[in-house]
């Protein structure tokens, strides 16, 4: 299947799930109360009423032409020279990515189908808008480095969701956007992650049609493959970064810049599967961090993007490739404990709704040189799986213990293994 349409071209059917609860639980593998099995309809209404809370301030302020007005422009205390105008195009961009895949999503009647319809209007307004001539709102793909990055957000979001963000928008919009990101051609991004923000926003140019600078697109996948460390780990450059950038950026990215190239037949199938894998393998030790409390480590650069650092995770459940040994449920399960310790925490959100610089809390200290309140809302990246309907088996499934639950409680789990690939 094409991967411009993967999302949208996924049948219900297809997707209903062939789990049997009964036979689960008779083996062992899983300890189920009474009310765990409506636990999946529960969970997805918590998951998608938190995403329109964390990001409907920055979406519900677009459509309205009041983005700049109403967005704190908070920084880290140790804030670099940067403009911090570019925290209104971090906000964008981020955001639209991580709302992507549910706004995908066909309409219905259900609570959670009119929220997301009228939301999916906003989101396409908002756009209009702010690359209107003369928008109050106008995005900065000027000044600084910054901008690199976050349009590489934006043009994940039109993968992840053509039909539902790019095809809806206005003929003069999209020659707004793509002028935008062929103008960011002069600026080289850093030998290090940054390489692949330039290769998925050629790879999107590509999807749609436009021209694209051959050298920039294949850069950041070259680069990356001759980083790579084993086991899942590319490094961040030629030295391995012990921090969450491979699902923040590397990962994603790569993957769904070869789904594109693969599509267009500029690569081999060999070439994708190999990164696919190395993904699948990284989201093993992604499910493994999680505590059986529900935590995670807060290590490395940028724990203000907070469950952010599980995109990988959440989009190896989107593309249901999730490894024979992770099933759905299980990631379900830990990623709902993870958003419940995070998000109900004292300070995350300020009086207006909008994210404050912090991890479990407000706590500006730990914010890095690059961080503006733009830059949280990275934060919606672990919300891909709303893209998959109610119905699939990630919902529908009964709740089942995490790895490292299972192995606290002295059950049964999956042993772990090195990869060579």
């Amino acid at each position: 299947m094409k991967r411009r349409n993967f999302i949208e071209g996924i049948t219900l059917m297809s997707l209903i799930s062939t789990f049997n609860p009964i036979k689960t639980w008779a083996e062992g593998k899983q300890d189920l109360d009474a009310t765990s099995l409506n636990a999946g309809s529960s969970d997805r209404k918590y998951w998608y009423k938190l995403l329109h809370k964390i990001s409907s301030p920055v979406i519900s302020a677009l459509a309205a032409g009041t983005l700049k007005k109403n967005m704190p422009l908070d920084t880290s205390p140790s804030f670099d020279s940067r403009s911090p105008s570019v925290s209104y195009l971090e906000a964008v961009g981020r955001t639209y990515a991580g709302i992507a895949p549910w706004l995908a999503l066909p309409d219905d009647g259900s609570e959670e189908g009119i929220l997301r319809k009228a939301f999916r209007a906003e989101a396409v307004r908002g756009l209009d808008n702010c690359f209107a001539p003369g928008s109050a709102d106008a995005l900065n793909f000027t000044k600084d480095y910054q901008p690199i990055v976050d349009s590489a957000y934006l043009a994940h979001a039109f993968l992840r969701a053509p039909k539902a963000l790019w095809e809806p928008l206005k003929t003069e919009t999209k020659k707004a956007i793509t002028e935008s990101f062929c103008s960011l051609r002069k600026r080289k991004p850093f030998e290090n992650n940054w390489l692949i923000f330039g290769s998925i926003t050629e790879a999107f140019l590509l999807s749609i049609g436009e021209d694209v600078d051959s050298k920039r697109l294949s850069e950041g996948v070259d680069k990356l493959n001759s980083w790579y460390k084993g086991d899942g780990w590319y490094g961040d450059g030629p030295k391995l970064a012990f921090d969450y950038y491979n699902s923040f950026v590397i990962h994603p990215m790569m993957v769904d810049t070869l789904a594109v190239l693969l599509e267009k037949k500029q690569i081999d199938k060999n070439k994708y599967e190999l990164a696919l894998k190395r993904m699948q393998r990284y989201a093993v030790g992604q499910e493994r961090m999680i505590s059986p409390e529900g935590t995670f480590p807060p290590i490395g650069r940028s724990i203000t993007y907070r469950t952010g650092a599980f995109q990988a995770l959440a989009q190896i459940a989107l593309m249901k490739k999730l490894p024979e040994q992770i099933k759905p449920a299980q990631v379900r399960a830990a990623l709902t404990k993870v958003k419940r310790n995070m998000y109900e925490s004292r300070g995350l959100f300020d009086a207006n709704g909008w994210l404050q610089l912090g991890f479990c809390g407000h706590d500006p200290e730990i914010a890095d040189y690059y961080t503006s309140t733009g830059s949280l809302y990275m934060a919606t990246l672990s919300f891909l799986p709303l893209g998959l309907p109610e119905q699939d088996e990630f919902w529908s499934a009964p709740a089942m213990d995490w790895t490292a639950k299972s192995a606290w409680s002295g059950n049964h789990f999956a042993k772990d293994y090195h990869v060579e690939y």
